[in-house]
C-alpha cells in the first residue's frame, strides 16, 4: 500500500514554541467562487485566503465555511482532490440549491 508523506516532522516539537514554528509553516489557502446559480451575495471570482485552517476568512456566508471547514485540512496537508483535473483543486458547492461552487487551494 502506498504511504502519503506529508513531509511534516512533528517528533521535534516538544513545546508550544516548537508548535508555534511548525504552525509558520503552513501555506495560506484561496477559496475562489467559479460558478454562481441563483441568489448570493457572493460573485464569480470572489476570492478570500484563510491565512491558516483555523483563521477563516471575514465576509463569507457561515453555510459556505462549514461545508468548507469539512475540506481545509486535506488542502493544507496536500491530499489530492477527487474530482479535478487540476489534483491540488478542490471544486466545492455550497450547501444552498442550486448555490455556487468554489474552488479551494494553497497558496504556494
Amino acid at each position: 500500500m502506498d504511504q502519503i508523506d506529508l513531509n511534516i516532522d512533528i517528533s521535534k516539537i516538544e513545546n508550544h514554541e516548537d508548535y508555534k514554528e511548525l504552525w509558520k509553516k503552513l501555506a495560506p489557502i484561496e477559496i475562489k467562487m467559479v460558478e454562481k446559480q441563483g441568489e448570493c451575495k457572493h460573485k464569480v471570482g470572489d476570492t478570500f485566503i484563510y491565512k491558516n485552517p483555523y483563521e477563516k476568512p471575514q465576509g463569507v456566508c457561515q453555510a459556505l465555511l462549514y461545508v468548507l471547514d469539512l475540506y481545509i485540512w486535506r488542502v493544507e496537508l496536500g491530499f489530492p482532490s477527487w474530482n479535478s483535473k487540476n489534483r491540488g483543486v478542490f471544486k466545492i458547492h455550497c450547501p444552498d440549491s442550486p448555490g455556487t461552487v468554489w474552488e479551494m487551494r494553497k497558496k504556494l
